[in-house]
Parts: C-alpha cells; structure tokens; sequence
C-alpha cells in the first residue's frame, strides 16, 4: 500500500512520526511536506496530497495540521477525496466502513503519537461495508 502524507507546520512532529511508523512495518509512503517548522500555508502541502489519493498514485492519505480542521477542509475540496477528522479509532473505523474515506485527517494538538498509530492502523485495515453504504457515497460524489 502506498500512504500519501502532508503536513503544515503544526502538524510537523505527528507526521514525521506517522511517516517513520508506516515506513517501519513496511508501507510505502510519498511525503509531501511541509519538512521544516517554518510557518506555512496547509493548503500548499494538503491539496497535492489529496490530489495524488484522487488520482490513484497512492491508495489512502493522511494530512496533518494543528487542529486537523483547515487540512479536512482543503483535502475535501478534492473531487473523488472523503476526507475524514478523526480523533479516535473509532471514528477512523467508522469513516472508513460507511463513508469510504480515502484521507484521514488528524490534529496534532490533540492526538499524541501513539494515539494517532492506533488511528492510522484502524484506518488503514478497515474496508468499506459497500451496500447501502455505497448509495450514499455516490450521491457524495455527485454533489
């Protein structure tokens, strides 16, 4: 599988640990940055993230920021991209099971590390139920 990451600059810290983490039990990972610290536009970094997951060059994103709120709202802009903010494993299991996400976003002020490596984990190994399900993903699709 291959992860599609982004980050601003207050999601720094979490993504480079979500990188590290999906790296070392052997995922894939295309980083598209933010790579400093330095303050920076979330949209510059979220949006080619998504962009990528939309287009089939990676198979799920995760975008970072500090809140996980302005990186959601960017990623969402994307046609074909259900990105969801997630601040639990349950929330990243049920986004994916009825909603079909394909980005998950998390906020670096409010989930620690290894809070989010359960969150990344539920997301990633959880498939979509489909059935009544996928008509409501549809008409998502098509708004």
């Amino acid at each position: 599988m291959k992860i599609a990451l982004a980050c601003d600059h207050g999601g720094l810290q979490l993504k480079q640990h979500i990188a590290e983490y999906l790296q070392g039990k052997g995922e894939k990972v295309a980083d598209f940055g933010t790579y400093t610290s330095d303050s920076c536009d979330y949209p510059d970094f979220a949006r080619p993230c998504a962009q990528a997951v939309a287009a089939g060059q990676c198979d799920l994103g995760i975008v970072v920021c500090t809140t996980g709120i302005g990186v959601s709202i960017v990623a969402n802009k994307v046609k074909g991209v259900r990105c969801a903010l997630c601040l639990n494993e349950d929330m990243a299991e049920m986004c994916r099971r009825h909603n079909d996400a394909n980005v998950l976003a998390l906020g670096q002020k409010y989930v620690d590390s290894a809070s989010a490596e359960k969150i990344v984990d539920r997301f990633l190994h959880t498939s979509f139920d489909g059935g009544r399900h996928r008509t409501r993903v549809d008409k998502i699709e098509n708004v």
